[in-house]
C-alpha cells in the first residue's frame, strides 16, 4: 500500500513537470502580464508613499497638524460655499426686512443697494460664478433669454478681465459678505442726524461705569422727593 502511494506521487510529479507552460492558471498569466506587473508596481509605489506619509506625520506632528488644518478648512469652505439660490433667498429676505420699515427710517445705503440688486434680478442681469472656495455674483448687460444679437453673440459677452469691476457680492463660508455689510444698521436713517454736531452723530457703546451710573439715576428718579423747610433750620 505504501509502495502504491509512493508510485502515485512520483507519477503526479512527473506529470506536473512534463505539463506544457500553456496550462498555467489564468491568475498566474494575468499576474505575469504587462498589465499585472504595472499594477503591482503602482500598488507598491502607493504603499511606499503612504508609509512615508505616516512616518513623516509621526516625526513632524506640528507640520502635519498645520497641513490637516488647511485641508480641513479648504474642504469646509468648499462645502459651505453659497450658490445662486442662496443669494436670491438672502436678497429677498433683506428686501422684505426693508419693506417692513417706513421710508423715513430706512438706511439710505441699505435701501439703495438692495433696490439696485432687486432691479438687476428682475431684469435677468445677475450672474453667478463659482471659484472653488468662494462664489461671486456680478451683473451682465443683457438677459440671456433676450433675442438681441448683443445678448446671444458669444464674442460680445462679458470678458473675464471686466468681471472684477462688475462684482456685486462675494459668497464665502455660507454668507454673502457685501450684502451683509450693506444691511448693517438698516433701520437707522443717517440723513436724520446730518444736522447734529459731529460729536453727536456717532454713538459709542457705554462703559460699565456709565451703565451703572445711568441705572442708579433711573432708580433715584423713582424715590419720593423730600422737601426741607428752611424756617425750621433757622
Amino acid at each position: 500500500m505504501a509502495s502504491f502511494r509512493v508510485a502515485r506521487m512520483m507519477f503526479s510529479s512527473a506529470a506536473e513537470a512534463a505539463a506544457p507552460p500553456g496550462t498555467a492558471s489564468r491568475w498566474e498569466r494575468l499576474k505575469n502580464s504587462k498589465v499585472g506587473v504595472w499594477c503591482r508596481s503602482l500598488l507598491s509605489d502607493y504603499k511606499e508613499a503612504c508609509r512615508e506619509a505616516v512616518v513623516g506625520a509621526w516625526e513632524r506632528p506640528l507640520r502635519t497638524s498645520v497641513y490637516v488644518t488647511l485641508l480641513g478648512g479648504a474642504w469646509a469652505c468648499f462645502y459651505t460655499k453659497p450658490d445662486r439660490l442662496s443669494f436670491d433667498d438672502a436678497l429677498l429676505k433683506r428686501s422684505n426686512q426693508l419693506g417692513l420699515l417706513s421710508p423715513w427710517i430706512r438706511s439710505g445705503i441699505s435701501d439703495v443697494h438692495v433696490q439696485s440688486l432687486v432691479k438687476l434680478r428682475n431684469e435677468g442681469r445677475l450672474r453667478h460664478a463659482s471659484l472653488g472656495l468662494l462664489s461671486v455674483v456680478y451683473y451682465a448687460d443683457y438677459d440671456p433669454d433676450a433675442m438681441l444679437y448683443e445678448a446671444q453673440c458669444s464674442n460680445l459677452s462679458v470678458p473675464w478681465r471686466e468681471i472684477p469691476q462688475r462684482v456685486l457680492d462675494i459668497g464665502f463660508a455660507g454668507n454673502w459678505w457685501i450684502l451683509s455689510s450693506k444691511m448693517k444698521d438698516y433701520d437707522v436713517n443717517e440723513d436724520e442726524f446730518k444736522q447734529l454736531p459731529v460729536h453727536m452723530q456717532v454713538t459709542s457703546t457705554p462703559s460699565v461705569k456709565e451703565v451703572e451710573r445711568n441705572e442708579k439715576l433711573h432708580r433715584d428718579s423713582w424715590l419720593p422727593v423730600s422737601v426741607e423747610d428752611k424756617g425750621d433750620k433757622n
